[in-house]
């Protein structure tokens, strides 16, 4: 299952955002590392389902279709708030970068309010640096990837003058953060480092590097949190102008927590991520939930058309991580698997993902037997090489089992 990290500064609603996505009830306090273990816990990809297309209901069983939108389950990790030193064992430091080199992407909270100072702690809103906090947070991770890189120099460098491929000499250090041969690879092109000696890189291309192979393997995108302050605004803007390199989103995990909880007690229809809610009876609410709903109305989905959580997850997702939703079926006739479910699953597969690399997720035997697949829309033949689409529904043909 694709894990999405939270990170950034302790007090940036990090554990807010976390609660509002996946409805969990994980502390929220306002004093620095009240994250202490890391949060799991499930949130949703949502993308259009394919139902309506063919015309059928469907029941789904490895995810949920609610009002023709097809909620994909993903984990979502709270992370222990960072500060200053992290790399170096600092505060919770080293528990929070074995966490998160666990992530396939990262979600950077930063409180866009100005709410909270240099150390993480409650400030006046409007005097804190929300460009700063994002600054401090992304140094943390590079210099964890450099104290990586140094710390093993001298392996590595015995392993390239031995004859073994550069690429293949770094992947072997940080292989256990998640990082893959293609990120080394994109990383030193990058740098414009082929050709160039390991023992020759330095400290400053060795940090160059690191901070391409960061950005290159852990995606990350910047939500800007707490725009409902009025502080915000001025800080959203400056923030997309400095970090014009990264999406950044607009949010208020409060405002998405408290429509969350309110379409849990019956009082609003709300789908997560939506433009709109729908009150169900306005006397069923007290004035102080009037009052709240109608801000959010007017300020936050007026405004920003939207409260920003579950869009930043869909954009790590479908953008970031450029996964597509494959629709695998057994019976090509009634899109159902063995036992007549229909539409029973979806899966997320990284763009460039075939035929074959289904079969294997699905099942190793599967796999064994491959054949071909079944374009459903048209019948065509696909073979295991073929490269899968988003909103692809197939039916994959093996010798030795049928999906």
């Amino acid at each position: 299952m694709i894990k999405i990290g939270l990170i950034g500064k302790t007090n940036t609603g990090k554990t807010t955002f976390f609660n509002s996505a996946t409805l969990d009830t994980a502390e929220i306090s306002n004093y620095p590392f009240t994250t202490k273990q890391p949060n799991i816990g499930n949130a949703n990809a949502i993308t259009l389902c394919v139902h309506k297309e063919f015309r059928i209901q469907d029941n789904p069983k490895n995810s949920r279709c609610i009002d023709g939108w097809r909620f994909i389950p993903v984990d979502l990790v709270d992370l222990p708030g960072l500060i200053k030193g992290a790399w170096e064992g600092k505060g919770l430091g080293n528990q929070f970068l074995s966490v998160a080199a666990q992530s396939d992407a990262l979600l950077h909270i930063v409180d866009a309010s100005g709410s909270i100072d240099v150390s993480g702690k409650i400030a006046e809103p409007g005097t804190g640096d929300p460009i700063a906090d994002i600054a401090d947070i992304e140094e943390e991770l590079v210099m964890w990837y450099l104290k990586l890189l140094e710390g093993n120099h001298d392996k590595i460098s015995r392993a390239v003058n031995s004859g073994i491929d550069i690429i293949n000499a770094i992947t072997d250090i940080f292989r256990g953060i998640g990082v893959r041969e293609e990120h080394v690879r994109m990383a030193l092109q990058d740098n414009n480092l082929f050709g160039t000696k390991f023992d020759d890189f330095g400290p400053q291309r060795s940090k160059n590097f690191c901070w391409s192979l960061r950005e290159i393997s852990k995606p990350t995108l910047i939500v800007a949190n707490k725009v409902d302050l009025p502080s915000a605004s001025e800080a959203f803007r400056r923030i997309r102008e400095q970090y014009k390199d990264m999406i950044v989103v607009p949010s208020s995990a409060d405002a998405e927590l408290t429509l969350r909880r309110a379409g849990n007690r019956g009082l609003i229809n709300y789908i997560a991520g939506d433009e709109r809610f729908e009150i169900k009876d306005q006397a069923a609410l007290n004035d102080k939930q009037k009052w709240a709903l109608n801000f959010i109305r007017k300020d936050i989905l007026g405004e920003y058309m939207r409260t920003g959580v579950q869009f930043a997850i869909n954009v790590a997702v479908f953008k970031l991580l450029r996964m597509n939703a494959v629709y695998p079926v057994a019976d090509a006739n009634r899109l159902a698997d063995k036992h007549g479910n229909i539409l029973p699953d979806v899966y997320l597969m990284k763009s460039g993902s075939t035929v074959g690399d289904l079969a294997r997720d699905i099942h190793s035997e599967l796999a064994k037997g491959l054949l071909h697949a079944i374009d459903i829309r048209d019948g065509l033949r696909l073979p295991s090489n073929y490269q899968l689409k988003d909103r692809d529904v197939i039916s994959i043909i093996s010798a030795s089992k049928k999906k």
